[in-house]
């Protein structure tokens, strides 16, 4: 059926390049903006609740409601008792430390602990994927011989594109969104991949659960859960460093990329930094349980080290406390958070007031959030489509926008076509932001994820306020051309998601 024809439309400026007329005076538009920088977009009932409360209600609730987490990554499929019992995995070389201490700091147990928290039996009814939205984790559940649950341990053997499609499934269900969002954020910046970490261990689902748990957290108890995290231990080394013979990986990454920035230490502070955090290692197989490093005092070094101006003998604390006083770790943090969220190039002054805030909260990152989403710099005119979504934010946004809850293995083929997979960042450094995204390769690619995403459908919902709903009737004319060329829903929605407009946020 012909559709009709788009009217109301805001025409843009022209001045070379398209220069939106910004919706943000509007509740609506601001709305909408706060669903596209705090999560993936959203479905039509999402999208109808957060109209309805309004901005800063809906804020409230991103920032308020506790976090619910995906269904329970299974373990491989146990045999029956009755059926003859297999070998233990063995333990790869690099997870056999030497020394066999199990003895830790007392005041780190509580941040280092296993995770313990499950979703509620109701989250667990609702949210639990469906048997047709995600194939290729169905295959055990479909195989004729009884099988029981098995639980997992740091032996057990997983499937990394198994795992890579739970959390991208997850991403368009998930009732919390904003928790996705953010946990996507902390992988991208407390980085890991799942090549050096191993290709089948359960560290990296761990992790993946540990960041989610921490996401509006304090950056204090962040940083003593991310020292000794399974994953992080082997990514960057920490579990290989002694007092005798420090590896500086994880320090310098530590004071690098994760808290304070270039410029703002020494490589003296880097060789302190490595010595002081000595000590960890990787469980042993008589430790199968064990979801986070075990510290060994005799790995550890003794003496004392000059870090970042003070002298004294540290341990991982007092290196976290000592950073967590530098004058450059909240404005380090707060910037790596607006450049997410809000704008790639955040002013001096903007950074400074946030700070200043972030550091009297004792870092406090739920406070800095919901300091980030009511500042005025967020929903200022220039703000709007200020952002280019990343390879994961696209598809998913275009997945909540159709209602579908069966495209993660197409999400997953795509994102590794386009960059972003999940697990799998190009380096310590995370992703890329910004126009290191967008080409005429990967314009075309998401085009090709667009027409795949659409050809998964087996009812095609109404289009005809899809330009209103998902890109606030604020359209560059070639698109509008695109839209009224458009003969039905499907060719409708793909002229929405191919255009530039839906690449922004």
């Amino acid at each position: 059926m012909l559709q009709p024809p788009i009217s109301g439309i805001a025409a843009p400026k022209l001045a070379g390049d398209v220069d939106w007329i910004s919706p943000l005076a509007k509740e609506s538009a601001k709305v909408t903006h706060l669903l596209r920088r705090a999560t993936f977009g959203a479905t039509d009932t999402e999208l109808d609740r957060a109209l309805s409360e309004g901005f800063a209600r809906t804020v409230e609730r991103l920032i308020e409601t506790p976090f619910v987490e995906p269904p329970v990554f299974p373990a491989p499929a146990a045999p029956r008792p009755s059926a003859s019992p297999s070998a233990s995995p063995r333990a790869s070389a690099s997870a056999r430390p030497s020394a066999s201490a199990t003895a830790r700091p007392s005041s780190l147990a509580a941040a280092t602990s296993a995770p313990t928290h499950m979703p509620a039996a109701s989250a667990m009814a609702t949210a639990r994927p469906s048997a047709t939205a995600a194939p290729s984790m169905g295959a055990a559940a479909a195989s004729a011989s009884p099988i029981v649950p098995a639980m997992m341990t740091n032996a057990t053997s997983i499937n990394i594109g198994n795992l890579q499609g739970w959390w991208l499934d997850w991403m368009t269900k998930s009732p919390t969104p904003f928790a996705e969002r953010m946990t996507l954020f902390w992988h991208g910046h407390f980085t890991s991949d799942y090549r050096k970490v191993g290709t089948n261990s359960p560290a990296i689902y761990w992790q993946n659960l540990t960041w989610r748990r921490m996401a509006l957290g304090d950056l204090r108890s962040m940083l003593l859960k991310v020292t000794p995290d399974l994953a992080m231990l082997r990514y960057l080394d920490l579990a290989a460093s002694t007092g005798r013979a420090p590896n500086e990986n994880y320090a310098r990454e530590l004071l690098e990329l994760f808290t304070m920035g270039v410029g703002s230490y020494t490589e003296d502070d880097v060789k302190a930094a490595a010595k002081a955090l000595a000590g960890w290692r990787l469980p042993m197989r008589t430790e199968p349980t064990a979801q986070t490093g075990i510290f060994d005092p005799r790995r550890a070094f003794a003496a004392p080290v000059t870090f970042l101006g003070k002298t004294g003998t540290f341990n991982t604390e007092s290196v976290v406390d000592t950073i967590l006083a530098s004058d450059a770790t909240a404005p380090f943090m707060v910037r790596q958070l607006l450049t997410s969220f809000v704008t790639p190039s955040p002013s001096d002054a903007y950074v400074a007031r946030l700070a200043d805030r972030f550091r009297r909260s004792r870092y406090d990152t739920k406070t800095l959030m919901r300091d980030i989403f009511t500042s005025p710099e967020f929903v200022a005119p220039e703000m709007f489509r200020a952002l280019i979504k990343s390879p994961t934010d696209f598809m998913v946004s275009a997945a909540k926008a159709l209602g579908a809850t069966n495209l993660s293995g197409t999400i997953r083929q795509y994102g590794s076509t386009l960059g972003q997979n999940m697990f799998d960042p190009p380096s310590v450094a995370g992703w890329g932001e910004g126009a290191s995204w967008i080409s005429s390769n990967t314009m075309l690619q998401r085009a090709n994820f667009v027409t795949a995403a659409l050809g998964t459908l087996r009812t095609t919902p109404s289009a005809a306020r899809a330009h209103e709903r998902h890109l606030d009737s604020v359209l560059a004319q070639g698109t509008v051309n695109e839209l009224n060329l458009a003969r039905d829903d499907k060719s409708r929605w793909f002229a929405v998601f191919a255009s530039p407009e839906f690449q922004l946020k």
